[in-house]
Protein backbone atom coordinates (compact mmCIF):
# COMPACT_ATOMS: atom_id res chain seq x y z
CA UNK A 1 0.00 0.00 0.00
CA UNK A 2 2.85 2.39 0.85
CA UNK A 3 4.49 1.61 -2.50
CA UNK A 4 1.24 2.38 -4.37
CA UNK A 5 0.80 5.64 -2.43
CA UNK A 6 4.40 6.53 -3.21
CA UNK A 7 3.83 6.03 -6.94
CA UNK A 8 0.67 8.13 -6.85
CA UNK A 9 2.45 10.95 -5.03
CA UNK A 10 5.44 10.78 -7.37
CA UNK A 11 3.51 12.08 -10.35
CA UNK A 12 6.55 13.50 -12.14
CA UNK A 13 8.69 10.35 -12.03
CA UNK A 14 8.63 9.77 -15.80
CA UNK A 15 9.35 13.33 -16.90
CA UNK A 16 12.23 15.79 -16.86
CA UNK A 17 11.85 19.35 -15.66
CA UNK A 18 13.92 22.51 -15.50
CA UNK A 19 14.79 23.59 -11.97
CA UNK A 20 14.07 27.12 -10.77
CA UNK A 21 17.83 27.68 -10.57
CA UNK A 22 18.29 26.69 -14.23
CA UNK A 23 15.36 28.85 -15.32
CA UNK A 24 16.74 31.83 -13.38
CA UNK A 25 20.21 31.40 -14.89
CA UNK A 26 18.83 31.16 -18.42
CA UNK A 27 16.64 34.21 -17.79
CA UNK A 28 19.60 36.27 -16.59
CA UNK A 29 21.48 35.32 -19.77
CA UNK A 30 18.67 35.42 -22.32
CA UNK A 31 16.01 37.64 -20.82
CA UNK A 32 12.30 36.97 -20.20
CA UNK A 33 12.10 35.14 -23.54
CA UNK A 34 14.31 32.35 -22.21
CA UNK A 35 12.45 32.25 -18.90
CA UNK A 36 9.05 32.12 -20.60
CA UNK A 37 10.18 29.30 -22.87
CA UNK A 38 11.55 27.12 -20.05
CA UNK A 39 8.48 27.70 -17.89
CA UNK A 40 6.30 26.69 -20.85
CA UNK A 41 8.35 23.51 -21.33
CA UNK A 42 7.79 22.57 -17.69
CA UNK A 43 4.06 23.20 -18.03
CA UNK A 44 3.86 21.09 -21.19
CA UNK A 45 5.66 18.26 -19.41
CA UNK A 46 3.13 18.60 -16.58
CA UNK A 47 0.33 18.17 -19.13
CA UNK A 48 -0.67 21.83 -19.09
CA UNK A 49 -0.15 22.82 -22.76
CA UNK A 50 -2.51 25.80 -22.71
CA UNK A 51 -0.75 27.36 -19.74
CA UNK A 52 2.55 26.58 -21.44
CA UNK A 53 1.56 28.53 -24.56
CA UNK A 54 0.43 31.45 -22.41
CA UNK A 55 3.77 31.49 -20.57
CA UNK A 56 5.68 31.56 -23.85
CA UNK A 57 3.52 34.39 -25.20
CA UNK A 58 4.00 36.35 -21.97
CA UNK A 59 7.76 35.81 -22.26
CA UNK A 60 7.77 37.17 -25.82
CA UNK A 61 5.59 40.18 -24.96
CA UNK A 62 7.66 40.93 -21.83
CA UNK A 63 10.87 40.86 -23.87
CA UNK A 64 9.48 43.27 -26.47
CA UNK A 65 8.10 45.58 -23.77
CA UNK A 66 11.36 45.48 -21.79
CA UNK A 67 13.70 46.40 -24.61
CA UNK A 68 11.18 48.77 -26.17
CA UNK A 69 11.01 50.56 -22.83
CA UNK A 70 14.79 50.66 -22.50
CA UNK A 71 15.12 52.26 -25.95
CA UNK A 72 12.68 54.96 -24.87
CA UNK A 73 14.72 55.94 -21.81
CA UNK A 74 17.01 58.93 -22.54
CA UNK A 75 20.72 58.08 -22.76
CA UNK A 76 21.50 60.52 -19.94
CA UNK A 77 19.42 58.37 -17.58
CA UNK A 78 20.50 54.99 -19.02
CA UNK A 79 24.18 55.89 -18.50
CA UNK A 80 23.52 56.30 -14.77
CA UNK A 81 21.83 52.89 -14.38
CA UNK A 82 24.15 49.94 -13.49
CA UNK A 83 24.41 47.41 -16.35
CA UNK A 84 23.24 44.50 -14.19
CA UNK A 85 20.17 46.22 -12.78
CA UNK A 86 17.64 45.24 -15.45
CA UNK A 87 18.79 41.57 -15.67
CA UNK A 88 18.62 41.28 -11.88
CA UNK A 89 15.11 42.74 -11.81
CA UNK A 90 13.57 40.53 -14.49
CA UNK A 91 15.46 37.47 -13.25
CA UNK A 92 14.09 38.08 -9.76
CA UNK A 93 10.56 38.42 -11.15
CA UNK A 94 10.87 35.15 -13.13
CA UNK A 95 12.34 33.32 -10.13
CA UNK A 96 9.46 34.50 -7.95
CA UNK A 97 6.93 33.45 -10.59
CA UNK A 98 8.47 29.97 -10.90
CA UNK A 99 8.50 29.52 -7.12
CA UNK A 100 4.90 30.68 -6.89
CA UNK A 101 3.49 28.54 -9.70
CA UNK A 102 5.82 25.52 -9.79
CA UNK A 103 7.74 25.65 -6.53
CA UNK A 104 5.93 22.77 -4.80
CA UNK A 105 6.08 20.55 -7.89
CA UNK A 106 9.80 21.17 -8.41
CA UNK A 107 10.52 20.60 -4.73
CA UNK A 108 8.64 17.27 -4.72
CA UNK A 109 10.33 16.32 -8.00
CA UNK A 110 13.72 16.85 -6.42
CA UNK A 111 12.85 15.08 -3.13
CA UNK A 112 11.69 12.03 -5.10
CA UNK A 113 15.04 11.86 -6.86
CA UNK A 114 13.53 12.52 -10.30
CA UNK A 115 15.49 13.89 -13.25
CA UNK A 116 16.11 17.51 -14.14
CA UNK A 117 17.49 18.90 -17.36
CA UNK A 118 21.07 20.03 -16.93
CA UNK A 119 21.88 23.64 -16.21
CA UNK A 120 24.03 23.63 -19.34
CA UNK A 121 21.01 22.89 -21.52
CA UNK A 122 19.10 25.72 -19.88
CA UNK A 123 22.11 28.01 -20.41
CA UNK A 124 22.20 26.99 -24.07
CA UNK A 125 18.56 28.00 -24.44
CA UNK A 126 19.40 31.27 -22.69
CA UNK A 127 22.20 31.85 -25.20
CA UNK A 128 19.89 31.13 -28.15
CA UNK A 129 17.39 33.59 -26.68
CA UNK A 130 20.19 36.15 -26.36
CA UNK A 131 21.07 35.69 -30.04
CA UNK A 132 17.41 36.12 -31.06
CA UNK A 133 17.15 39.31 -28.99
CA UNK A 134 20.44 40.55 -30.47
CA UNK A 135 19.15 40.01 -33.99
CA UNK A 136 15.96 41.87 -33.08
CA UNK A 137 17.90 44.80 -31.63
CA UNK A 138 20.23 44.91 -34.64
CA UNK A 139 17.23 44.94 -36.97
CA UNK A 140 15.59 47.72 -34.99
CA UNK A 141 18.76 49.84 -34.97
CA UNK A 142 19.27 49.24 -38.70
CA UNK A 143 15.71 50.30 -39.53
CA UNK A 144 15.95 53.34 -37.26
CA UNK A 145 19.28 54.42 -38.76
CA UNK A 146 17.67 54.33 -42.22
CA UNK A 147 14.65 56.29 -41.05
CA UNK A 148 14.38 59.28 -43.45
CA UNK A 149 13.26 61.40 -40.49
CA UNK A 150 16.84 61.35 -39.15
CA UNK A 151 18.26 62.78 -42.39
CA UNK A 152 15.73 65.61 -42.45
CA UNK A 153 16.31 66.26 -38.74
CA UNK A 154 20.10 66.41 -39.16
CA UNK A 155 19.79 68.88 -42.05
CA UNK A 156 17.55 71.16 -40.00
CA UNK A 157 19.79 70.91 -36.93
CA UNK A 158 22.76 71.89 -39.12
CA UNK A 159 20.86 75.08 -40.06
CA UNK A 160 20.01 75.66 -36.39
CA UNK A 161 23.66 75.26 -35.35
CA UNK A 162 24.87 77.61 -38.11
CA UNK A 163 22.44 80.30 -36.94
CA UNK A 164 23.49 79.74 -33.34
CA UNK A 165 27.21 80.07 -34.12
CA UNK A 166 26.74 83.23 -36.19
CA UNK A 167 24.53 84.86 -33.56
CA UNK A 168 26.86 84.14 -30.65
CA UNK A 169 29.62 86.07 -32.44
CA UNK A 170 27.82 89.13 -31.06
CA UNK A 171 29.52 88.56 -27.70
CA UNK A 172 32.95 88.97 -29.35
CA UNK A 173 32.08 92.56 -30.28
CA UNK A 174 30.04 93.70 -27.33
CA UNK A 175 32.94 95.64 -25.74
CA UNK A 176 34.68 96.83 -28.90
CA UNK A 177 32.01 98.34 -31.18
CA UNK A 178 29.76 101.36 -31.01
CA UNK A 179 26.18 101.28 -29.76
CA UNK A 180 24.78 101.82 -33.27
CA UNK A 181 26.97 99.05 -34.69
CA UNK A 182 25.89 96.64 -31.95
CA UNK A 183 22.21 97.41 -32.48
CA UNK A 184 22.68 96.88 -36.21
CA UNK A 185 24.31 93.50 -35.56
CA UNK A 186 21.50 92.52 -33.20
CA UNK A 187 18.89 93.36 -35.84
CA UNK A 188 20.64 91.87 -38.87
CA UNK A 189 22.61 88.85 -37.68
CA UNK A 190 21.56 87.98 -34.13
CA UNK A 191 17.89 88.41 -33.23
CA UNK A 192 16.82 87.39 -36.73
CA UNK A 193 18.84 84.17 -36.42
CA UNK A 194 16.94 83.10 -33.32
CA UNK A 195 13.62 83.90 -34.95
CA UNK A 196 14.71 81.57 -37.75
CA UNK A 197 15.69 78.94 -35.19
CA UNK A 198 12.22 79.05 -33.65
CA UNK A 199 10.76 78.38 -37.10
CA UNK A 200 13.22 75.50 -37.58
CA UNK A 201 12.08 73.85 -34.34
CA UNK A 202 8.45 74.07 -35.47
CA UNK A 203 9.51 72.38 -38.71
CA UNK A 204 11.35 69.70 -36.72
CA UNK A 205 8.21 68.95 -34.73
CA UNK A 206 6.24 68.47 -37.94
CA UNK A 207 8.56 65.72 -39.26
CA UNK A 208 6.69 62.42 -39.53
CA UNK A 209 7.88 59.36 -37.57
CA UNK A 210 10.25 61.41 -35.45
CA UNK A 211 11.51 59.29 -32.49
CA UNK A 212 10.33 60.30 -29.03
CA UNK A 213 13.85 61.19 -27.81
CA UNK A 214 14.16 63.78 -30.59
CA UNK A 215 10.74 65.21 -29.79
CA UNK A 216 11.90 65.59 -26.19
CA UNK A 217 15.09 67.27 -27.42
CA UNK A 218 12.98 69.69 -29.45
CA UNK A 219 11.21 70.80 -26.27
CA UNK A 220 14.57 71.74 -24.75
CA UNK A 221 15.74 73.42 -27.98
CA UNK A 222 12.56 75.47 -28.07
CA UNK A 223 13.04 76.70 -24.51
CA UNK A 224 16.73 77.37 -25.23
CA UNK A 225 15.90 79.39 -28.37
CA UNK A 226 13.23 81.43 -26.59
CA UNK A 227 15.73 82.32 -23.86
CA UNK A 228 18.39 83.31 -26.41
CA UNK A 229 15.89 85.52 -28.23
CA UNK A 230 14.78 87.07 -24.95
CA UNK A 231 18.40 87.76 -23.94
CA UNK A 232 19.34 89.44 -27.23
CA UNK A 233 16.18 91.56 -27.24
CA UNK A 234 17.07 92.68 -23.74
CA UNK A 235 20.64 93.45 -24.86
CA UNK A 236 19.20 95.64 -27.61
CA UNK A 237 17.01 97.43 -25.10
CA UNK A 238 19.91 97.97 -22.70
CA UNK A 239 22.20 99.26 -25.45
CA UNK A 240 19.51 101.54 -26.89
CA UNK A 241 18.80 103.03 -23.48
CA UNK A 242 22.51 103.04 -22.56
CA UNK A 243 21.75 101.50 -19.18
CA UNK A 244 22.87 98.65 -16.97
CA UNK A 245 19.58 98.27 -15.14
CA UNK A 246 18.83 95.03 -17.02
CA UNK A 247 22.08 93.34 -15.93
CA UNK A 248 20.49 91.24 -13.19
CA UNK A 249 17.71 90.09 -15.49
CA UNK A 250 20.25 89.19 -18.19
CA UNK A 251 22.28 87.26 -15.66
CA UNK A 252 19.19 85.22 -14.69
CA UNK A 253 18.35 84.52 -18.35
CA UNK A 254 21.89 83.28 -19.02
CA UNK A 255 21.66 81.05 -15.98
CA UNK A 256 18.50 79.49 -17.44
CA UNK A 257 20.25 79.14 -20.79
CA UNK A 258 23.07 77.19 -19.10
CA UNK A 259 20.48 74.89 -17.52
CA UNK A 260 19.00 74.10 -20.94
CA UNK A 261 22.46 73.50 -22.41
CA UNK A 262 23.19 71.06 -19.57
CA UNK A 263 20.02 69.14 -20.45
CA UNK A 264 21.05 69.00 -24.11
CA UNK A 265 24.48 67.65 -23.23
Amino acid sequence: MNEIESKIKNRTKEIKLYSSKSISGATFLGGPLAGGYLISENLKALDKPDEGRKSLIIGIISTIALFGGIFMIPETIIDKIPNQLFPLIYTGIIWGFVEWTQGDVLKAHKENGNSFFSGWKAAGIGFISLVIIGIGIFGYVYLESNNPAYKIYDEKIAEFTKNETESLAFYDHINTETRNSLIQKLDNSTISKWKENLKIIKELNSIENLPSELLEQNIILLKYSELRLKAFNLFKKAISEDTEKYSQELEQIHKEIDEQLTKLN
